[in-house]
C-alpha cells in the first residue's frame, strides 16, 4: 500500500502535474511528472485508470498493482514532486512484471530529463 502522505488527492494537483509536468509514454502507461522546488512536502503520486481499461473490478486491480509498483520507487522522487500514473487500455491484460518494467523505464526517462535541465 502507498503511504497516505504520498497519495495525491486534490484535483488541482492532478491537473497541475498533467498540464505542467513532463510526460513519458509507454504501451501500457503514461507518466506525468512535475517537479516543484518551492514546496516542502513529500512526493505525491496519483493514479488515473479510465473506463477504457475495463469494468470497476479490473480498474481497481490495475490501480492496486500500480500502487504496489510505485511504492518501490518513491525514494527516487524529489520532495514536492507530483507524479500521475495513467493506465492505458492494455494495462488490464498486462502482467505485473510488464507494468513494473514500463513504469521503471518511463520514470528513468523523466528523471534523466530533469537532471539535464538542472545542469
Amino acid at each position: 500500500m502507498l503511504p497516505s502522505g504520498h497519495r495525491m488527492r486534490r484535483r488541482e494537483e492532478f491537473t497541475s502535474a498533467v498540464r505542467r509536468g513532463d510526460r513519458a509514454g509507454r504501451p501500457h502507461l503514461v507518466l506525468h511528472l512535475q517537479f516543484r522546488d518551492d514546496v516542502d512536502e513529500p512526493a505525491r503520486v496519483g493514479f488515473t485508470v479510465g473506463r477504457q481499461v475495463g469494468d470497476a473490478v479490473v480498474r481497481n486491480r490495475v490501480r492496486r498493482r500500480l500502487r504496489h509498483i510505485v511504492r518501490e520507487h518513491l525514494h527516487r522522487l524529489a520532495p514536492g514532486s507530483l507524479l500521475v500514473v495513467r493506465a492505458n487500455a492494455k494495462a488490464a491484460t498486462a502482467r505485473h512484471d510488464e507494468l513494473a518494467a514500463e513504469l521503471d523505464a518511463a520514470l528513468d526517462r523523466l528523471l534523466r530529463r530533469q537532471v539535464k535541465r538542472r545542469t
